[in-house]
């Protein structure tokens, strides 16, 4: 995140995961669009979902001792975690407990966040991504591209080389063997795990119960076939009740991937109360603050926790059709990221993302609970550019200003203004060429073309007409 900028330099230059992007982003618009087209209600479900995160954040520790008594009260075990190394520390802890060293897990951009792959790596215990683009990513060695599909970059050719490295499939496989041969791997590791970690789309606090979306069923088999199941869940993630869950999964899967409805919705309360039954014996819960806590203390950035994780963001954004994810450098790219990154990790190392933005308000017009990310850029802009004016020395402060009264000098008289801009075009003309070259004409002109200035003044030309 420190090196945006220069990440997305290096991604500008890679055409073959600018054309994988170019066509996924526009399959998801095309999907979103056809399925909204069908949805007449669509305002009215926005409205209906802003309004009970709204009121869910504004009394948020009031409904996550509701949901944790409630799934207390059904068997759950709950656990709370400040930090993203208290939530790793815990479930390092029940995984130690549980006597396994195999888990499975399933897509989960909060362990993603807190890294906890590396933690339980570093405990002996072998962690092993089910969601096959997730899987894919963590053979290449890879954070995801993009919130909702993490291979998203990736072409067919450069998963085939990869899986061919890692488990010996042939290098000219067709989508379904290559998808066959992930099967087989994931089965054994399936029926191996002591135990299965997850995130969560929803806590329900009116029932103490966690709601998992997905479309692979991998996510039921992490969180139903080991003895023991994990779900570590950002504090946001909480709503009131089972029935505030129909406007949410009218909205989340037609903005995320296009569908009137996910493959598999998996509602789960509490472990299994006998023997015989199906589940797990033992349901964790980890609730993460991980800096959550700080966005909800402030009310501009606080609607930041309304995001419910469909991506539609990045899929509308012309900056991350260009960059895409890892030139982020974090869990979350786009524009949601962009907004929410530098408020968990602190905005002195994430102050270029606030930046990485047009503001062109795509991001706005797509998000299903109508979040105001343009707005939430422009403060975090102000706060950034507040930041680096107190850290700047006396020098570079003259330097400015010497500048802006010069500016201010020749707005002050008409005659002053149109010497300005004659002598502005006179310098276009004689040196522009070279000017395009030299900073800091020069990094602007990398990325996009300059504009010429007239041969001749507004005010010439309309007196010409006149």
């Amino acid at each position: 995140m420190e090196n945006f900028a220069a990440n997305a330099l290096a991604a500008l230059a890679n055409p073959i995961q600018r054309e994988a992007l170019h066509k996924a982003t526009t399959t998801f618009a095309e999907r979103r669009l056809g399925v909204l087209l069908r949805a007449p209600n669509w305002q009215d479900w926005r409205t209906h979902a802003r309004a009970i995160k709204d009121h869910t954040l504004e009394h948020l520790d009031y409904y996550l001792q509701q949901f944790a008594n409630n799934a207390a009260a059904r068997g759950c075990v709950v656990h709370w975690a400040a930090t993203g190394d208290d939530a790793n520390r815990i479930v390092t802890e029940i995984t130690k407990a549980a006597n396994t060293t195999a888990a499975v897990k399933s897509k989960s951009m909060t362990t993603e966040e807190i890294h906890l792959n590396e933690a339980l790596a570093k405990a002996g215990v072998d962690a092993v991504e089910t969601d096959l683009g997730e899987w894919i990513i963590q053979l290449a060695g890879e954070v995801p591209f993009h919130i909702v599909v993490p291979a998203i970059h990736k072409t067919r050719a450069q998963i085939g080389q990869l899986l061919h490295e890692k488990i010996g499939v042939a290098k000219d496989a067709s989508a379904a063997e290559l998808t066959a041969a992930a099967r087989v791997v994931l089965r054994e590791k399936f029926a191996a795990a002591g135990i299965g970690i997850s995130g969560g789309n929803f806590l329900i606090a009116e029932t103490g119960s966690l709601l998992i979306l997905e479309n692979e069923g991998n996510a039921r088999l992490c969180t139903s076939l080991p003895r023991v199941h994990v779900a570590v869940v950002g504090i946001e993630k909480v709503i009131p009740r089972n029935a505030d869950l129909d406007v949410f999964l009218k909205l989340l899967p037609r903005s995320g991937t296009g569908q009137d409805l996910t493959t598999y919705q998996s509602l789960l309360t509490g472990p299994k109360t006998a023997a015989s039954h199906e589940g797990p014996a033992e349901i964790h819960i980890v609730l993460l603050d991980n800096g959550r806590t700080r966005m909800l203390r402030e009310p501009k950035t606080r609607q930041a926790l309304a995001c419910i994780r469909c991506g539609a963001c990045l899929n509308a954004c012309p900056v991350y059709q260009q960059v895409g994810g890892h030139a982020y450098g974090s869990v979350y790219p786009g524009p949601i990221g962009a907004v929410i990154t530098p408020q968990l990790v602190s905005l002195k190392r994430g102050k270029q993302l606030p930046f990485a933005s047009t503001l062109c308000g795509a991001c706005r017009e797509v998000c299903p609970v109508k979040i105001d990310i343009p707005e939430l850029l422009l403060h975090l802009r102000g706060e950034v550019l507040v930041g680096n004016q107190a850290a700047k020395a006396a020098a570079p402060d003259r330097l400015q200003a010497l500048g802006f009264s010069i500016w201010a000098f020749f707005m002050r008289g008409k005659r002053r203004y149109a010497f300005a801009t004659t002598l502005a075009r006179c310098c276009d003309r004689m040196f522009s060429p070279l000017l395009r070259h030299l900073p800091p004409l020069s990094g602007w002109h990398k990325g996009r073309e300059l504009p010429r200035l007239a041969k001749r003044s507004f005010r010439a030309q309309w007196r010409k007409q006149g």
